[in-house]
């Protein structure tokens, strides 16, 4: 499997690659990036004909997209798949919290605030825009709605599906850290994309029982992202983290028996996280984010990786992997 194979995302028109770039770390996710080093990292993405990029207003609070269409701008438009998101308008607002206060560093000083209204979706569309300088985006993704589901369904969804309806954007869909509000959108309106953020992983395989089938069911494709699980599937000695928090010993054995499978069979760890979710049919492509050219290029070396398929069948003896659960070819 080859990191630029394409594949049509769902019912849409798009096709993506099967693997695609995440953009929160060109927006300075938890250390500044800079220009230079953010536009050289989509620059290589391209090079080596990666052509789905994922980004939202939250990331580096416009960072992101601005660096992410300088780069897009003077590429052909129609060979590259582009999503960002919705439900945070980025303002000068003091109620919010300050830009000091958040995870990504060296942004803009606006800050998040949430809005999953009719008005402030269409609203966040024309901003994002504005800020990526491109005449249209492919897939708008409603963003972390974990506290609004309500809002989100009522508001937002409506604003997408009017854009959808009009040709403003192609697809429509969600983004979210857990799987079980997904089934619940899945069931209650038409989504063409689910972006599933480390909840199909080696570490955590927990929507594979209802939400994965659910969406094959309904011809819901599933981006898988945060494959790494926040750096710990990447290298638990450099970034013992788990879900943004620090990793217990419990886990980190766990982790460092599944890298000793991998030592057997001459597989790197990372090739392992980033190629299981592409076993499952309903999982069409993986995204990955990347602050560095040196990152894009491991990334792609990883996906490419020959993996024996031993490795997988030793993997669920060692009951890391439920024997009901399919692998990469």
């Amino acid at each position: 499997m080859r990191a630029t194979d394409r594949i049509r995302l769902g019912g849409t028109a798009l096709t993506v690659t099967r693997l695609g770039l995440g953009t929160g770390p060109i927006g300075g996710l938890y250390e500044p990036v800079s220009e230079e080093q953010a536009h050289a990292v989509v620059e290589r993405a391209w090079h080596h004909g990666l052509r789905y990029f994922d980004t939202a207003p939250l990331y580096g609070h416009g960072l992101s997209e601005r660096r992410l269409g300088r780069v897009l701008r003077d590429k052909p438009r129609d060979e590259a798949v582009v999503s960002t998101k919705v439900g945070r308008l980025l303002r000068h607002d003091p109620s919010a919290a300050p830009p000091a206060e958040s995870i990504y560093r060296g942004v803009p000083d606006v800050s998040p605030v949430f809005d999953f209204s009719y008005d402030g979706v269409l609203r966040s569309f024309e901003e994002s825009r504005e800020r990526l300088g491109l005449d249209r985006v492919d897939l708008l993704l409603v963003h972390d709605p974990d506290d609004a589901f309500s809002d989100a369904l009522e508001g937002a969804y409506p604003a997408l599906d009017r854009l959808r309806a009009d040709g403003s954007i192609a697809a429509v869909g969600v983004g979210m850290n857990q799987w079980q509000m997904l089934e619940d959108f899945a069931l209650r309106a038409r989504f063409d994309c689910f972006l599933l953020a480390g909840r199909y992983t080696l570490l955590d395989q927990s929507a594979v029982d209802s939400l994965l089938p659910l969406c094959s069911r309904e011809g819901i494709a599933v981006v898988a992202a945060g494959v790494y699980n926040s750096g710990v599937l990447a290298d638990p000695s450099r970034s013992p983290h788990f879900d943004y928090k620090p990793a217990d010993g419990a886990l980190l054995e766990r982790v460092h028996r599944i890298r000793e499978i991998c030592d057997l069979h001459g597989t790197p760890l990372k090739a392992a996280a980033i190629q299981f979710p592409l076993g499952h049919p309903a999982v069409k492509c993986v995204l990955v984010g990347c602050r560095s050219p040196r990152e894009v290029d491991e990334s792609i070396e990883m996906f490419e990786t020959v993996i024996p398929q031993e490795f997988w069948e030793d993997l669920r003896t060692a009951g890391f992997l439920d024997a009901r659960l399919p692998v990469p070819e």
